[in-house]
């Protein structure tokens, strides 16, 4: 799922037009034992994608030549690498589509440096996890969930799903029994503390159980009203 430099650092890549805020990134991460990688727009940004792999990437919205909601889509076709979102737009219909596309998380400009660098932690802290989890398959009914591969198959057809996506299913599928309220949600898959109500959780449950039903034809997350979600066997 993750990529380290020739020097066992880490990788990042850091896709913004403005210069100035593009080095800053780049040496304070540097400074903290990250290889950096950058590209200034959003052609620039599929070439170096296209290229080498990466452990996160940390993107602008407001990028020439291609924007990154459309770099952000592209990027979830083919991979499931961490993308951290930093952008002065703060409208919260934007922050909620860029995570409905597949963004792990939103930082809003202007940011503290530290704040960044324990976001990225946090998320490859994750994504660390992901890649280590046992490789036994996860059933419920002719749906299947390959933890190792980060694969979900149906009937021997694939279904396409976010990182994060995948990451709550593979929860409620561990857990079948179980009913998740959205904060055991939230800390478990962006581990991090549920501090209040928002639609991040909502969000991201209605386009899985959207997904797996347009794949499968069934509806396999159960809402439990006024407590939270779990896995329905079909």
């Amino acid at each position: 799922m993750y990529d380290t430099g020739a020097d066992g650092m880490e990788k990042i890549l850091i896709v913004e037009d403005d210069k100035q805020i593009n080095i800053l990134l780049s040496e304070f991460l540097q400074e903290n034992h990250y290889e950096t990688v950058s590209a200034f727009d959003g052609r620039e940004a599929s070439a170096k994608l296209r290229q080498a792999e990466y452990a996160i990437v940390l993107m602008d919205l407001m990028l020439p030549y291609k924007d990154g909601e459309t770099l952000l889509k592209e990027i979830r076709e083919v991979s499931d690498t961490p993308v951290i979102v930093i952008s002065a737009k703060s409208m919260m219909e934007t922050r909620l589509e860029v995570l409905r596309i597949g963004a792990d998380d939103y930082i809003l400009k202007p940011f503290d440096l530290n704040e960044v660098l324990v976001r990225v932690e946090v998320v490859l802290r994750r994504s660390r996890k992901e890649t280590d989890r046992s490789g036994t398959i996860l059933s419920c009914g002719e749906l299947c969930l390959y933890p190792e591969e980060h694969r979900v198959m149906y009937q021997d057809r694939k279904i396409s799903l976010t990182a994060k996506e995948l990451q709550l299913l593979q929860l409620l599928m561990e857990h079948p029994s179980k009913t998740f309220t959205k904060a055991n949600l939230y800390e478990s898959v962006w581990n991090d503390i549920y501090y209040y109500e928002d639609n991040t959780i909502n969000v991201h449950v209605s386009n899985l159980r959207s997904k797996l039903k347009k794949a499968t034809g069934k509806d396999y997350i159960e809402t439990v009203w006024g407590i939270g979600y779990r896995l329905r066997e079909v």
